[in-house]
C-alpha cells in the first residue's frame, strides 16, 4: 500500500530547514504508527513535486532514514517503512490506554487544569501575518551565527567537563561573574557571588521566592498589581497565599494604596505588566519607606528593563535599598529568546542560600551548556550589541505603531514613556476582547485579550494588549487597520 503525498507538508515559516523538517515528519509518522511497516513511500520525484522542493532533498532524506533503520530500500521498487524501525513495539501493536485505573485522583490531587487563568498564545503564531504577540522572538533580529559560535565554544573539548558535569547546587562561575559585573550594576545593584542564583527564567525565580516565603509564613499576605502578571498570581494561589490586588494607574503601583499588615509586595517597576507603566522614583522611594516602616518584603520583577530606549532606565528597587528587603528577579529570556529559560535572582545571602537548596531539589541546576553559552555571548560583547539592535528596531516599530493607532483612531491606550514592546488598549465599553481575538484570528491578526491580567474573575473584558516586538514594521499599519474595522473605530 502506497502512502499518499497528501500526508506530507512543510512549514516554510517555521525557521527549520526543509530537509530537517521532512525527515522529522516522516520519522514522527513512523513512530506514531501513522505509517506502518511495509507501507511504500511516494517516489522522491513525486514527493519533491508535491512539496515544491528539489528532488535531491527528498532523496537525501530517504537515504538518511534508510541509514538509521526507519526505511528499507528495494531496487526499482522504492522505499518502504522498515518492519523493525527504531522505537516500534516488537508486537507491532500500539500500547493500549489503561482502562482499568482504580485511583480516584480527586482524592490525591487538587485539580487545577481548567481553573488556572493563564495567558494563551497559539504555538503557530508565526503563521499569522499580523502577530501583535508579546514575548516571542522575531528570529530576523537574532544573531544566529554568533550564538552558534558561542555554543561551539561551550561544547569544545577545553570546556566540555565544565558544561557536562553536575553543578549540583552551584552555577557557572563565568555567568555569575558577568551578572555581578554587568547586568546587576546596570540596575544600580552591587552584590557578592553568594547573593546571586541562576534560575530557569524569571518565572522560576518568582516561584522559588514565593515557595520559600510561603513555607515560613502560611497564609502569606501578598499585594499584587491589578492588572498584573497572571502566572505570578497563579503561583501565589498554588502556594496558599492571601492575594490582595491593588489597582495600578498610568504610573504603576500607587504605594499609598497598599493596606496595613501585608507580608510581601510584588511589583514590576521597569515596565508594569501589562500596561507598560514605569514606576517613578518618588513612588519607588515611598514603597521602600513603607517596607521598612511596616516590615514587609518586596519581590521585584525587573523583566524587560533593557527595552527602555526612549529615556534612560531608572535604577532598580534593590539598587536603592540597602536593608535587604528587596528580592530582585531578572531574565535573559525576553532579550534573547523565550526558549532560553535563563534568568537570575539577587537577594540577601541568607535568602539565596535557602532558594538554592529548593532549586537543587526541584531542577538541581539550569543546564550547564545553556549557562556557559550565554556567558560567552555576554562576555564577548554580543549581548550588548544585540540589545542595541533591538532598541533601534523597537523604536522604529513603536513610531509606526503610534501613527497607525492614530490613523485608526484607537487613542485610548497606555504604554511606557521609556519604551517597552507593547501597547495596552482600552476598547469601547461593551467590547469582549476575547471574542475580538477569535474574530481577528480569522483575518490573520493576533492580539492578547486583557481579561486574564485582572485578579477578579469578573474582570473587565474590553482591554487587550498589542505588542510590536514580533511583527515587522511594514505589516503594522494593515494589522492595526484590521483591528480598527472590528472595533468600528
Amino acid at each position: 500500500m502506497r502512502i499518499s503525498v497528501d500526508q506530507f507538508f512543510l512549514d516554510r515559516q517555521s525557521g527549520i530547514g526543509l530537509q530537517a523538517q521532512l525527515r522529522e515528519k516522516i520519522a514522527e509518522a513512523i513512530l506514531s504508527r501513522r505509517f506502518t511497516p511495509g507501507q511504500r513511500l511516494p517516489s522522491s520525484r513525486r514527493l519533491a513535486d508535491h512539496l515544491g522542493i528539489a528532488r535531491i532533498t527528498a532523496s537525501l532524506v530517504y537515504q538518511d532514514l534508510v541509514a538509521d533503520g526507519y526505511l528499507n530500500a528495494a531496487a526499482r521498487s522504492g522505499y518502504f517503512v522498515a518492519p523493525d524501525a527504531p522505537g516500534l513495539l516488537a508486537s507491532g501493536k500500539d500500547i493500549p490506554a489503561n482502562k482499568d485505573e482504580t485511583v480516584d485522583w480527586n482524592n490525591w490531587i487538587k485539580p487545577r487544569v481548567g481553573t488556572m487563568r493563564l495567558m494563551q498564545k497559539p504555538k503557530d503564531w508565526r503563521a499569522y501575518p499580523y502577530p501583535f504577540i508579546y514575548g516571542e522572538l522575531d528570529s530576523d533580529l537574532f544573531p544566529h551565527d554568533v550564538w552558534r559560535d558561542c555554543a561551539r565554544r561551550a561544547w569544545g573539548k577545553r570546556e566540555f567537563d565544565q558544561v557536562a558535569g553536575d553543578f549540583r547546587n552551584s552555577d557557572d562561575s563565568r555567568l555569575i561573574d558577568y551578572i555581578r559585573s554587568h547586568s546587576l550594576p546596570s540596575r544600580g545593584i552591587v552584590v557578592g557571588p553568594e547573593q546571586v542564583l541562576v534560575t530557569m527564567g524569571a518565572q522560576n525565580g518568582l516561584w522559588l521566592a514565593i515557595q520559600l516565603l510561603a513555607a515560613a509564613r502560611p497564609g502569606l499576605r501578598v499585594v499584587i498589581e491589578d492588572p498584573g502578571y497572571p502566572d505570578l498570581r497563579e503561583a501565589l494561589k498554588l502556594a496558599g497565599c492571601q492575594i490582595i490586588p491593588v489597582p495600578v494607574d498610568d504610573q504603576g503601583l500607587p504605594p499609598d494604596l497598599i493596606p496595613e499588615d501585608v507580608d510581601l509586595v510584588c511589583v514590576s517597576p521597569s515596565h508594569q505588566a501589562p500596561t507598560g507603566a514605569t514606576l517613578p522614583m518618588a513612588r519607588r522611594r515611598r514603597l521602600l519607606q513603607l517596607a521598612e516602616e511596616r516590615d514587609f518584603l518586596i519581590l521585584e520583577d525587573d523583566y524587560d528593563f533593557e527595552m527602555s530606549f526612549l529615556r534612560p532606565t531608572k535604577p532598580a528597587l534593590m539598587g536603592e535599598a540597602r536593608n535587604g528587603r528587596v528580592i530582585h528577579v531578572g531574565s535573559f529570556s525576553k532579550s534573547l529568546f523565550p526558549g532560553l529559560r535563563l534568568g537570575y535572582m539577587a537577594a540577601s545571602a541568607r535568602f539565596i542560600e535557602e532558594a538554592r537548596c529548593i532549586r537543587t531539589l526541584v531542577i538541581r541546576h539550569p543546564p550547564g551548556s545553556t549557562q556557559r553559552t550565554t556567558a560567552h555571548f555576554l562576555a564577548l560583547g554580543h549581548y550588548n550589541a544585540h540589545v542595541q539592535r533591538l532598541r533601534q528596531t523597537y523604536r522604529k516599530r513603536r513610531g509606526v505603531m503610534i501613527e497607525a493607532l492614530g490613523t485608526a483612531r484607537i487613542d485610548s491606550l497606555g504604554a511606557s514613556e521609556f519604551g517597552g514592546a507593547a501597547f495596552w488598549v482600552e476598547g469601547p465599553k461593551g467590547l469582549d476582547a476575547t471574542q475580538l481575538a477569535v474574530d481577528l484570528r480569522e483575518e490573520g491578526v493576533l492580539i492578547e485579550p486583557g481579561e486574564v491580567f485582572f485578579a477578579s474573575e469578573d474582570a473587565p473584558k474590553n482591554y487587550f494588549r498589542m505588542a510590536y516586538s514580533s511583527i515587522p514594521s511594514e505589516r503594522i499599519a494593515e494589522g492595526v487597520a484590521r483591528v480598527a474595522r472590528h472595533l468600528g473605530a
